[in-house]
């Protein structure tokens, strides 16, 4: 993939996301939540383009937050539908895990915007 458009639409993809959740800001919602919302999803575009999974045992591992702080604030991407959540078995193969995708409505909302980017 062209160095060139991976960077223009992760820079996208950051201002979109970052829109989203400073310009409409959940009822009770602190600043700092809304921080910890931009790194999350941040992160998970991250894995989500080196295709890795999208779970809570990653992004606790990577943050270094506990699985409640992480819990707490992936539930809010997904309750603004910046996340789809989707509930699988665990590595075990016993219980259940969620597992993340980052919204098609989103994902399509980028190609839109980089496209506007690229015939300007």
């Amino acid at each position: 993939m062209d160095p060139v458009k991976v960077s223009w639409r992760s820079k996208t993809f950051f201002a979109l996301a970052m829109h989203e959740i400073l310009s409409r800001p959940l009822e009770g919602e602190s600043a700092s939540s809304r921080q910890k919302q931009l790194s999350i999803i941040n992160i998970l575009y991250y894995l989500h383009q080196e295709h890795r999974p999208l779970t809570l045992a990653i992004l606790v591992d990577i943050t270094g937050l506990t699985r409640s702080a992480v819990v707490e604030t992936v539930d809010q991407l997904v309750k603004r539908n910046l996340l789809t959540q989707t509930i699988g078995t665990n590595s075990m193969g016993r219980g259940t895990a969620r597992q993340f995708q980052i919204s098609e409505a989103l994902l399509g909302r980028l190609g839109r915007d980089l496209r506007k980017l690229v015939e300007a």
